[in-house]
């Protein structure tokens, strides 16, 4: 071994006993500040928003911007572990996209449970059996999940927080290659992302629907002529071998999980607001309800409709616009929608997603 290398090996492991001493008083500190707390919620989605954003611009490299986020987000769930431990469910089972969503924006030192439907992630925050959930509510190649959007019209619960995450689909089997493949399993939302390269490469396969990719993970694991779409987490799950990678059709494939809790989060200086209006039945009725954002010169980076559900033929418009509630040009805009709109609920103001 040369003389440069072992100065170079003596320089990282002295690096690296400084980070472990940093970490153990960050740790430190993360008690000090749950104890001054006297009981305040321990998670504040807002202040982790900042900590990433401040990181990731102060980043001189040459680890990315994306790997600096991942890392501090794993230290901060440590720290946060280390007061209190973190409940949160997600739509399950495990192994899915869902989950991946959890770990990304929380960490891996939660508590994280899967659930067998969106409405049981619901219920359980609602009824304090944990303290968050994450739900999927749109995919950037298929568009909104009617049910996400439906429940949170009815629900008590805010959404205090957002997480983007780039789907990457892998085809995946008990062994590798592509013949011999009869079946392809795959939750509804993932055949669709990935129809023409199924039409491509298996034709002649038949595409079954499943309730989950980990329920296709779990079928495929017992069926040699079988294959499932799914993440890399599910093929480690199920002892299954991934076929092809990013099978997917759009490179740029993303699907938008909220964080729903029993409050939402305080200004970050970078949000978002989403709001749900009802309309009055008359000509330019939408118009008339978003011109108050416009004159403000509010940006909206979403406006979905859905039907009430009340009465035939009537909607429900899903708004996500920029800034937070408390805002003083929002909080004016939001007003002036209130007295126009025959029904308006604030879903929550919450940090934007840095990546």
């Amino acid at each position: 071994m040369s003389e440069e290398l072992k100065a170079l090996r003596a320089r990282i492991d002295g690096i690296d006993d400084a980070i472990l001493q940093l970490l153990s008083e960050r740790a430190g500190i993360a008690q000090q500040v749950g104890r001054a707390k006297n009981g305040e919620k321990i998670y504040r989605p807002e202040r982790e928003a900042q900590i990433v954003r401040r990181l990731r611009e102060a980043n001189p490299g040459p680890l990315s911007g994306d790997t600096i986020e991942r890392l501090i987000r794993e230290i901060m769930s440590a720290c946060r572990a280390v007061e209190e431990t973190t409940h949160v469910v997600y739509l399950g089972p495990a192994g899915t996209f869902s989950q991946q969503a959890v770990l990304k924006h929380f960490g891996h030192e939660v508590d994280a449970q899967a659930e067998t439907d969106i409405d049981a992630c619901f219920q359980a925050v609602e009824t304090g059996r944990a303290e968050f959930a994450v739900v999927p509510v749109e995919n950037s190649t298929e568009g909104a999940i009617g049910r996400t959007l439906d429940l949170i019209v009815a629900s008590s619960l805010k959404i205090c927080g957002e997480v983007m995450l780039p789907i990457h689909q892998m085809l995946m089997r008990k062994h590798s290659g592509l013949a011999g493949i009869q079946r392809v399993y795959g939750h509804a939302q993932s055949l669709a992302q990935c129809q023409q390269w199924l039409s491509r490469h298996l034709p002649n396969a038949e595409r079954i629907s499943v309730v989950s990719n980990s329920e296709g993970a779990r079928r495929a694991a017992a069926e040699p002529d079988a294959a499932t779409l799914g993440s890399e987490t599910a093929a480690g799950l199920y002892g299954l071998v991934v076929v092809e990678a990013r099978v997917e059709d759009e490179a740029t494939n993303t699907t938008r999980f909220l964080v729903l809790g029993q409050t939402d989060a305080a200004p970050s200086g970078r949000d978002k607001t989403s709001l749900v209006m009802g309309a009055q039945n008359q000509p330019g009725a939408v118009v008339k309800l978003l011109q108050p954002l416009a004159d403000a010169g509010i940006s909206m980076s979403k406006l979905e409709s859905r039907p009430s559900r009340s009465s035939n033929w009537e909607y429900l418009f899903f708004v996500v616009c920029e800034g937070h509630r408390e805002d003083a040009k929002l909080a004016a805009a939001l007003a002036e929608i209130k007295a126009r709109a025959a029904f308006l609920k604030i879903l929550g103001s919450y940090p934007a997603a840095t990546s």
